[in-house]
């Protein structure tokens, strides 16, 4: 599925609606909106282009900020403004994206992609994007500016459409999430029943926005998949460690020689892992795809068992837990 949007937002120092200038606007060349500004009261404008890709979600943030925009943070009378994007709910290191600081403005001009990969159909029912404008301090706490916030649910696939909202003060975060499903970042996995070889060959493509484990700000994420029962431990398969990343691309692929029919009584576990030297190594999340699971986790499954020697990709989303499942490496 692939989707455009756009998604420009308005501010008028946190608390001016632009009810009355959005009429305005519309339909007019920017070099039109300067001239109208002027004729109105003083605020800010924001033009973010963002793009649905398949296999992400992606942000090509343009923004225009019009006369006396920005709040000034700074001693100076300007700011140095940057802008955070975060998905809820969900772990907020793990899915924290950012642009560049520009340094000694109110009216800042960005031209960034930002992307984030495996993004599923339950994430654009379920998901909100977090829109954060903060001033960067070397010296003490970044300062918060304003946010806004869109549910993904009002996007539609192929389809552009502009917002404008108004930054507003810091939202409250809803914390009555389940912390025992905590989300850990995101994994593509591709399952193909191969009948030539007899067996299903499992690939672990790339992990996307995994948790930071290490003091460094990064992890260092291996894989290892188990196909259950498997009270021998002899379906044991694991990647390659990929060094102090977030986003490691593996493509790596896996084969169990199995039966068709004993698919179905089957259970893929799917663990992503942090390598650390001289002692145990950390649990960053899990997945498991069967005919015990549910939403896109069964559904992956089935559609493994329904189409003979096809690939099927899809990405899921890694928790720091799995029902009736301890972790040891």
């Amino acid at each position: 599925m692939t989707l455009s949007l756009c998604l420009p937002f308005c501010s008028s120092y946190l608390d001016k609606g632009l009810t009355d200038f959005y009429p305005l606007i519309r339909g007019r060349r920017r070099s039109h909106v300067f001239h109208l500004w002027k004729y109105y009261h003083e605020g800010l404008c924001c033009d973010a282009l963002s793009h649905y890709l398949v296999n992400g979600l992606s942000f090509d943030t343009i923004c225009l900020f019009l006369p006396q925009g920005l709040k000034p943070m700074d001693h100076n009378g300007l700011s140095d403004p940057y802008v955070k994007l975060h998905l809820l709910p969900g772990a907020s290191k793990a899915n924290k994206l950012r642009t560049k600081t520009l340094r000694n403005t109110l009216n800042p001009v960005w031209s960034e992609t930002l992307t984030y990969y495996g993004i599923t159909d339950e994430d654009m029912v379920r998901k909100t994007l977090r829109i954060s404008v903060c001033d960067e301090d070397k010296f003490r706490h970044n300062e918060f500016i304003g946010e806004t916030r869109i549910p993904l649910k009002k996007l539609k696939p192929n389809q552009t459409k502009n917002f404008y909202n108004c930054l507003e003060k810091q939202l409250p975060i809803d914390k009555t999430d389940d912390k025992s499903l905590e989300e850990r970042g995101r994994i593509m996995i591709s399952l193909k029943y191969s009948s030539q070889k007899s067996g299903l060959v499992v690939g672990i493509v790339r992990c996307a926005h995994l948790a930071a484990m290490d003091a460094n700000g990064f992890s260092d994420p291996y894989v290892k998949t188990y196909l259950k029962p498997d009270e021998n431990k002899k379906s044991k398969h694991k990647t390659a460690v990929k060094k102090k990343t977030l986003n490691p691309e593996f493509n790596e692929e896996f084969f169990y020689e199995i039966k068709y029919s004993d698919l179905s009584k089957k259970t893929l576990e799917v663990t992503v892992w942090d390598y650390d030297i001289g002692k145990s190594n950390d649990f960053i999340g899990g997945v498991s795809l069967g005919i015990s699971a549910n939403g896109e986790r069964l559904k992956h499954w089935f559609d493994c068992l329904k189409n003979k020697d096809k690939k099927i990709e899809r990405w899921h989303t890694l928790t720091n837990e799995l029902p009736g499942t301890t972790f040891n490496d």
